[in-house]
């Protein structure tokens, strides 16, 4: 098993596969912790203008406590400090998890798109082991790049709070939860590409298919859900079930406040996840134990 593992990270290192993963990681969660940076900017700070537009002329002083609770409840779901710390050290997560997902593929297909299976399997003929192996791989170098993403974006995240007055927020648990949920998520969806890359032997199809799925996933369930419940179901169960659907599932588990009307708690989404993430591995084994290299 370990020369196998040590065998999957000398191909990633001989190859342009590591730099083009590292450049990806870098730049997309720059550009990503770029836009948080920018929206938590403008979002902070902004209590006193959230209850003045909604006290229907009222000061805010005279507006009755019941309501002035209410109010404040509501800004402070998804616009107070610790949710705006959270989404900006998980900055890495938007693309990162999809690049994840794309390096299980590679690992997989890769085999047969550089038609090398023959020879790993001549060589190994315990294909279980070879599949862990490339599972132990994607996992480690997720996790690697999870490290990257996060650094990234704990260093300009602590700089960017304090210049706006605020301290890390480091020493609330839903920051530090949202980061190491952030980690299991980059984990899962490297164990999720696997499984992926395992069904579609293509290298070309598997990687679009994930990109497709992924990118247009959120927006595809949304839309989704909402006419489900809107024309046949009408119940606010229809539209938490958007979770079931990875990319969704991926937000809600690292997001303190509600990523959408009716979402979830974070356990749900990492529930649902794992779930996946479950399936996808064994599957995997499955169909490359029993399927011909050819």
């Amino acid at each position: 098993m370990m020369r196998l593992i040590r065998a999957e990270l000398f191909k990633l290192r001989t190859t342009n596969t590591w730099w083009l993963f590292a450049v990806a990681t870098v730049v997309s969660t720059t550009v990503v912790l770029v836009v948080n940076c920018v929206n938590a900017h403008a979002l902070l700070g902004t209590l006193d203008q959230y209850l003045t537009a909604h006290s229907h002329g009222n000061a805010v002083a005279d507006m009755p406590p019941e309501f002035l609770a209410r109010l404040t409840a509501e800004w402070t779901s998804g616009h107070d400090v610790v949710t705006q710390a959270a989404t900006i050290f998980t900055s890495g997560q938007l693309i990162g998890v999809l690049l994840a997902c794309l390096l299980g593929i590679v690992l997989i297909t890769g085999e047969y798109h550089h038609q090398t299976a023959t020879t790993t399997f001549v060589l190994t003929p315990r294909r279980t082991v070879v599949v862990a192996s490339k599972l132990v791989t994607a996992i480690f170098v997720a996790a690697l790049s999870w490290v990257v993403s996060t650094v990234i974006s704990l260093v300009a995240g602590v700089a960017f709070l304090s210049n706006q007055g605020y301290s890390s927020q480091l020493d609330h648990w839903s920051v530090v939860r949202a980061v190491l949920l952030n980690l299991a998520a980059y984990a899962l969806w490297a164990v999720f590409g696997i499984g992926l890359g395992a069904v579609i032997r293509s290298q070309l199809a598997a990687t679009v298919t994930a990109t497709v799925l992924y990118l247009a996933g959120t927006a595809a369930a949304a839309s989704f859900f909402e006419l489900i419940n809107t024309y046949v179901i009408k119940h606010d169960w229809v539209l938490t079930a958007q979770v079931i659907v990875p990319s969704v599932a991926s937000a809600v588990m690292v997001s303190p406040a509600k990523t959408f009307t009716e979402s979830p708690s974070q356990w749900v989404g990492a529930a649902v996840l794992i779930g996946y993430g479950i399936a996808a591995g064994p599957i995997g084994m499955l169909l490359l134990r029993r399927r011909d290299v050819a």
